[in-house]
């Protein structure tokens, strides 16, 4: 969606996560890259990191924390 598309003026973008239970934001409008698929959470660029400093708490990628014995 375009910034004109959306009405707000401001870029949207969706908050995105791999299969390391890693986050990122990525541009509305463009296709979700390889490895990663697309939460519900969309946005400004803000709003969607402001979500996931509410959501990642423990930075340590997935397979870090299984092998430390923790979920």
């Amino acid at each position: 969606m375009t910034e004109e598309a959306n009405g707000t003026g401001e870029q949207q973008f969706v908050v995105v996560i791999n299969d390391e239970e890693q986050y990122s934001v990525w541009a509305a409008e463009r296709p979700v890259p390889a490895g990663w698929r697309a939460l519900e959470t969309r946005g400004t660029r803000q709003e969607c990191l402001d979500h996931i400093g509410t959501v990642w708490t423990d930075m340590r990628p997935r397979s870090l924390r299984v092998a430390m014995g923790e979920s």
